[in-house]
């Protein structure tokens, strides 16, 4: 009966630890898929945010500068038409690298708006409607503007989801130090305290006879 009321303590002993172990093996494999998606929130706020940013800047910049040049009374048109043409060569030379960038398909709908008002001042450099340039380029900054605003509403979800993340690792370590603790108390007491308890004598009662 003793040799069964001992196993059975140790059964229970080792399905407590065996718990334990595997609580720290899934919270380990939780944490190590957070640190993935953090490091990939991470990557994505700077390959598809701040470089989207910047090409929006330098699309605003060159826009701006064609706009300047259509409104402009005392150029002549042949040298608005040059500096209309080249700059618009710089302007397409960032589409390439801002439909290689990650965009939602909201940010692709004002892309194209975008796409439009810049293949519109082409058309109208030819006709030399510089009125028309100037209307177009100002509706293409509109639309780099809500672009812009866009950019940053969807890079603040990309970073407040890693700091989300980045607290549910930090809960999920305190979590298994905590285990940790438990699993080693309860070891220290299966070695240490047990053996103890076998190695103490019991005083016999002194005899009668």
């Amino acid at each position: 009966m003793k040799d069964l009321k001992k196993y059975s303590n140790k059964t229970k002993a080792a399905f407590i630890l065996l718990i334990v172990m595997l609580i720290i093996l899934l919270s380990n494999f939780n944490t190590l898929r957070n640190s993935k998606k953090v490091n990939e929130n991470i990557n994505a706020i700077y390959n598809d945010r701040l470089m989207v940013s910047h090409y929006i800047f330098q699309y605003s910049k060159q826009l701006h500068f064609i706009k300047s040049e259509a409104e402009k009374l005392n150029l002549s048109d042949n040298t608005k038409k040059d500096e209309i043409i080249h700059t618009l060569k710089i302007v397409h030379s960032i589409d390439d690298l801002y439909a290689k960038t990650v965009l939602t398909n909201k940010e692709k709908e004002h892309f194209d708006v975008f796409l439009a008002s810049c293949k519109e001042i082409n058309n109208q450099v030819e006709n030399k409607n510089w009125n028309k340039i100037a209307f177009a380029s100002e509706e293409a900054l509109k639309t780099l503007e809500s672009l812009s605003q866009i950019q940053v509403k969807e890079g603040k979800a990309k970073l407040a989801s890693a700091n989300k993340m980045y607290n549910d690792n930090n809960s999920l370590g305190q979590l298994q130090i905590a285990l940790l603790i438990i699993l080693g108390g309860i070891t220290f007491y299966l070695l240490i305290v047990k053996k103890i308890k076998r190695n103490i004598k019991i005083p016999e009662p002194p005899s009668l006879n």
